[in-house]
C-alpha cells in the first residue's frame, strides 16, 4: 500500500489498530460488524478516483477497470457535475477518519505512479512550458541592409559566373538548366558567402499578431497587399537566420580551400534529386563525381586528418535546412523589393 494511507494494512492490520486504539483483548461481534462496514466504506473512498486530483498528478485519462470511464473527460464541467454528488457522500466518512487515514497528496500519488497508460500529452495537466510561437513570431532584419545586400549582390553574380564556367552545366538541355538553377542558386549563394567571409548583423523585431494585424489592417483589397508588404518588411525567422549563421561558422571552423569549395558547389548544383531532368542519369554521375574529386583531394592534401571528408559534407547537408525564399527575403528584398528573384536570376544568366 502507498505511504499515503497513514499505515493501513488491509483488514489485520485495521483491526489491530482498532484493539489497541480500545484498549481492549477481544471484540466484540457488534463491534467486528460495525469496523467491517467501515473498512468497506473506507476501501470505497480510497479506491473511488477522483478525477481532478488524479487527472493532475498520474496524468491519466481512463479510470475504474478496464477503461469504464475513457467516454468521458475528466476535465469537463459535465462531468464534474454528474461525479458531484458522489464526492460529497464519499467525503463524509473520508472526514470522519482523516486523523486515521491522512488525504493522500500529489506527491504520494506521483510516488505511486499511473495505473495505466497515459493519455496524449494535451490531456496531461502540468506545469507550463514555455511557448514555441514565441520564437516563431520573433523577426529579424538586416541591421545594414545596403551593405549585405551588396556584398550579397556580388556574391550572386560570381555564382553565376562560376555556373556558366562549368562546361558540363552548358552541356544540359536548358529545361535542365532552368530547374537546377532554380533549385541550387540558394545554397550557392550562401556557400559563396562562407567562401568570401561575408558576415552580417541583424536586429529583432516582432512580427503583428493576427488580432493586431485585425485591429489594425485596412478593410479594402489595396489595403490587403500593403499588408502583406508590410509583412514582408519585417524580414524573416530568426531560426532561419540561426541556421545560415550556424552554416557560415561551420565552414569557417572547418577553413575550407578555393578547391574544396568548388567541388562542394559542383555536388550542390548536380541536385538529381529533382523532379522533370531530362538528363537524370547524366546528372547523378556529375554529382557523383564532385563527391569522388572532393573526396580524393581530402585524402591528398589533408591526410592527417581523418574526419575531415565527413565534416565537409556535414556542412553540405546543413544547406538544406535554408530556404530560398529566406535568402531572397534577407539577402535582396530590401533592394528589390517584391520583384520575382528568379526573374533577376533568368535575366542575370541568360542576359534576357
Amino acid at each position: 500500500m502507498p505511504p499515503s494511507l497513514g499505515g493501513y494494512q488491509g483488514p489485520s492490520g485495521a483491526i489491530r489498530g482498532y484493539q489497541g486504539a480500545t484498549q481492549t483483548v477481544a471484540a466484540s461481534a457488534a463491534d467486528l460488524g460495525r469496523l467491517h462496514t467501515h473498512r468497506e466504506r473506507h476501501t470505497a473512498v480510497r479506491t473511488e478516483p477522483r478525477p481532478a486530483v488524479m487527472a493532475a498528478a498520474e496524468g491519466c485519462r481512463c479510470r475504474g477497470p478496464g477503461g469504464r470511464n475513457n467516454i468521458h473527460n475528466n476535465n469537463s464541467i459535465l462531468y464534474s457535475i454528474l461525479r458531484s454528488d458522489s464526492l460529497v457522500t464519499a467525503e463524509e466518512p473520508q472526514q470522519q477518519h482523516q486523523h486515521q487515514h491522512p488525504q493522500p497528496t500529489a506527491q504520494h500519488l506521483l510516488q505511486k505512479g499511473p495505473p495505466c497508460a497515459p493519455g496524449p500529452p494535451s490531456s496531461v495537466p502540468g506545469p507550463l512550458q514555455a511557448c514555441s510561437c514565441g520564437s516563431t513570431r520573433r523577426r529579424g532584419v538586416l541591421r545594414s541592409p545596403q551593405v549585405t545586400c551588396k556584398a550579397a549582390s556580388a556574391v550572386l553574380v560570381k555564382t553565376l559566373r562560376f555556373v556558366k564556367n562549368v562546361p558540363c552545366f552548358r552541356e544540359l538541355p536548358e529545361d535542365d538548366q532552368l530547374t537546377l538553377i532554380r533549385s541550387g542558386w540558394a545554397p550557392l549563394l550562401v556557400l559563396g558567402l562562407a567562401q568570401d567571409r561575408v558576415d552580417f548583423e541583424t536586429t529583432e523585431t516582432v512580427e503583428p499578431s493576427m488580432l493586431q494585424r485585425i485591429l489594425t489592417g485596412p478593410p479594402d483589397r489595396q489595403g490587403e497587399v500593403s499588408a502583406g508588404q508590410s509583412r514582408a518588411s519585417v524580414g524573416v525567422s530568426v531560426l532561419d537566420i540561426e541556421a545560415i549563421r550556424a552554416f557560415l561558422k561551420k565552414c569557417w571552423s572547418v577553413d575550407i580551400s578555393t578547391k574544396e569549395y568548388a567541388y562542394l558547389k559542383g555536388a550542390v548544383l548536380f541536385n538529381s534529386d529533382l523532379e522533370g531532368l531530362r538528363c537524370l542519369h547524366y546528372i547523378q554521375s556529375l554529382r557523383r563525381e564532385a563527391h569522388q574529386a572532393l573526396n580524393e583531394h581530402v585524402r591528398l592534401i589533408h591526410r592527417e586528418d581523418t574526419t575531415r571528408f565527413a565534416k565537409l559534407l556535414i556542412a553540405l547537408s546543413m544547406l538544406r535546412s535554408i530556404s530560398p525564399a529566406v535568402v531572397a527575403q534577407l539577402f535582396f528584398r530590401p533592394v528589390i523589393g517584391t520583384v520575382n528573384i528568379e526573374e533577376v536570376l533568368m535575366e542575370m544568366f541568360y542576359g534576357k
